[in-house]
Formats: C-alpha cells, sequence, structure tokens
C-alpha cells in the first residue's frame, strides 16, 4: 500500500520553486521488491492534495491509471504502422493516412494522449467546420481519430476515448434524383447502339455501383442461372496512384439476379469483345474484365461518367448522378412489388431496415397502393 500520514494522506512539500509535490505508490517491482513511486506536482498544497487523494483512491480500487507520455503524432505513427496498415483495405489505410496528415496532425499532433479530451476535441471539430469542411468530411475525421483512439484505449495508454461524447454536425441527406418510367425509356433509345450500351444498362437494371460495374470480370458472370457474383470493385486511385481491385464495401459478397434481357445484351457484349481480342492481337491484355478498351485494359470512372453525362444531355436530363442509376434501379424494383429482404441482399446493404429507410419515400407509396388494393377487394366481396 502507499505510504501515508495519519490522516491517510502522502506527505506533501513545498519545492524551492514554489510549486507543490505530492509521493505516492503505485506498487511493488516483483524482482527487487522496491516502491515504484509516483509524484504529483500542482500550484498549490490544496490542487496536490485533491490530485493525490484521488490517485490513491484509484489505487485501492485497483483502477490507477498511468497517463501516456505519447503525443497524437506519435501515437497516429504507431496506429497506422501496426495496427490499421493490416487491418483494412490498402484503399482504406490511405485515407486515414491522408486524413491524418492533413487535418488532424496539424491542430492535435503535438498535444499527449494525456491532454486529450472531450472538451479539446468538439472545440477541433467545431473549428473544422468553421474552417469550411463540410459534415461528411468531419466525420470522417471523426472516424479516423475515434479508431486511432479506441485502439490506445484498448492498449492501456488512454483511460476512455475522448471522442465518443463529441457531437458532429448534422449531414445533410443527398437528394435522390431519380429517373422515372419516361426517363428509362428515353435513356434506353439514347443508349442503343452505343459501345457502352450494356455497362449503362447493367447500371440501370442490376443496382450495382460504378466500381463494382468497372472492377466486373467474366469469371463472375454466371449465363446458366443468370446470376453475377459481385466480390470486388476497382477503386479510384489517389494523385498519382494507379487503379486497385479491392474488396466491396463492407466486404459482402452477394449473387444477384440479372432480368434475362440484360443478360441478352451481356452475351452480345462479349462476342464482340471477342472480335475485339482477335483484332488487337498480341497487344490485347487479358485480364477478363467485362467492359474495357479497345486493347482490353480497365475502364476509368471520369471517362465512364462524362460519357453518361453527355447521353443525359442529349435528353435533357442534367440533375442525375451516375449513383443515381443505382437509386433508380432500387425505386423501379419496389414500385413493381419486389421484396425489401431481396432488393437489401441485391444492393449490397448491411440490413434491410437500413433499405426501407433509404427508400421510405417508395414504400410509403407502396403502402398506399396496397391498402387502395384491399379496398378494392373488400368493396368486391360486399358486391351482392
Amino acid at each position: 500500500m502507499p505510504k501515508r500520514n495519519a490522516n491517510g494522506l502522502p506527505s506533501i512539500r513545498q519545492r524551492k520553486d514554489g510549486s507543490w509535490e505530492a509521493r505516492i505508490t503505485l506498487g511493488y517491482d516483483p524482482g527487487t521488491g522496491k516502491q515504484i513511486q509516483k509524484s504529483i506536482y500542482g500550484k498549490t498544497q490544496a490542487e496536490v492534495r485533491k490530485k493525490s487523494t484521488k490517485a490513491l483512491a484509484s489505487i485501492d480500487e485497483g483502477k490507477y491509471f498511468e497517463p501516456s507520455k505519447l503525443t497524437i503524432s506519435e501515437w497516429l505513427d504507431i496506429w497506422l504502422s501496426e495496427y490499421a496498415q493490416n487491418a483494412v483495405k490498402f484503399t482504406t489505410y490511405e485515407s486515414y493516412a491522408q486524413i491524418s496528415k492533413t487535418h488532424i496532425r496539424p491542430k492535435l499532433g503535438a498535444l499527449r494522449l494525456s491532454e486529450i479530451s472531450p472538451l479539446v476535441i468538439q472545440s477541433f471539430y467545431n473549428q473544422l467546420s468553421t474552417d469550411g469542411l463540410s459534415p461528411k468530411t468531419v466525420k470522417n475525421v471523426h472516424g479516423v481519430l475515434r479508431r486511432a483512439l479506441q485502439q490506445a484505449v484498448s492498449n492501456g495508454s488512454l483511460h476512455s476515448n475522448p471522442v465518443d461524447s463529441c457531437v458532429l454536425p448534422k449531414t445533410p441527406k443527398k437528394e435522390m434524383n431519380v429517373l422515372d418510367e419516361n426517363d428509362i425509356a428515353r435513356f434506353l433509345e439514347e443508349i442503343s447502339g452505343n459501345r457502352h450500351e450494356t455497362l449503362f444498362a447493367l447500371a440501370l437494371f442490376s443496382g450495382m455501383r460504378q466500381s463494382e460495374i468497372l472492377g466486373l470480370k467474366w469469371d463472375c458472370v454466371d449465363f446458366d442461372n443468370e446470376t453475377i457474383i459481385v466480390k470486388q470493385q476497382l477503386s479510384k486511385p489517389k494523385k498519382d496512384g494507379e487503379h486497385v481491385l479491392t474488396s466491396v464495401k463492407n466486404n459482402e459478397v452477394r449473387t444477384i439476379t440479372i432480368a434475362p434481357s440484360v443478360f441478352a445484351l451481356l452475351a452480345a457484349h462479349k462476342e464482340k469483345q471477342a472480335k475485339m481480342k482477335l483484332s488487337a492481337e498480341e497487344y490485347w491484355v487479358d485480364d477478363n474484365f467485362v467492359f474495357t478498351n479497345d486493347l482490353g485494359g480497365h475502364l476509368t470512372h471520369s471517362n465512364i461518367y462524362k460519357r453518361f453525362k453527355s447521353i443525359l444531355f442529349k435528353i435533357g436530363i442534367n440533375d442525375v448522378r451516375f449513383h443515381d442509376m443505382r437509386h433508380s434501379y432500387a425505386t423501379a424494383a419496389l414500385q413493381s412489388g419486389s421484396n425489401i429482404k431481396a432488393l437489401q441482399k441485391n444492393l449490397g446493404h448491411h440490413s434491410p431496415a437500413f433499405t426501407l429507410a433509404t427508400y421510405a419515400h417508395v414504400t410509403k407509396k407502396g403502402d398506399k397502393d396496397s391498402a387502395m388494393r384491399m379496398e378494392a377487394f373488400i368493396q368486391d366481396i360486399k358486391s351482392p
């Protein structure tokens, strides 16, 4: 037990510089039997007495925690190299490193882990917002900092995670602009015969993300069962980087069933690609991608997006993103009576509840239609 005076408190002395010091015993070295002591300092005797009393109570309860002397920047170096690098996808790791470098280190890097408090973090988030960062970016910064500090908690370098009680700015919900039946009809007419007709049709009628379509390979296309295995995506490169194939979002490999007419387009597309391969001869890059350039290489996000927007411009639609094709598919599927669980599986959402929340506007309309059908049934059986 720590050595204490008659009042149960450690001896406190005033130092030559006017500050005060108390020494407490944390325990005993198992090898030598000597006391392991710690000095507690303060500007006044009362401050030191309060600190040492709290520390002694923690020791008695077995809850004493020795504050870490590591700085935030030093801990980020350890966390990124020893933990994050082997736990997440390469592109996610790059994102963590970039967020740490750009946003966290400049403002918090010099502070010790022991100096980080919820108020310090909250002020940091508020300043990021004041500096013009979007709520989504602030949320991303929060995510990296939370993961890094949670590992410090697990390692015993922090008693608790100070970011848990912080309040994040509200992220405005992105407006969902979907293609209605007339828009889809005009879109299909415009892409008919287009070099990327099959790609755009798959985007519209499968619910696949753009990166998943660009990363699709022929070994994941089952013509017999008219299904596609979605297990990888072609990730956008960072500055001066290369495209890389990574696992799909949430690592949720899924098998989706595609409409027969879309599979007919895929079959015709495969035949055209075979002819392109013969023409290219030894210059063909045989990476087995479904959608390629003239030499078999993968397509890029920016090039496809430009072609997509060009088609929309021709039919007078300017406010639809490529990702809205996915929303258009989900909306059409629900309006056609698709089961919400089946739709969740096709979209790769983590739960049916998320799918319901995302497309609540459609499901509400479906509820109304269902009620009207029930009313028609009631009136029908009541008729003589």
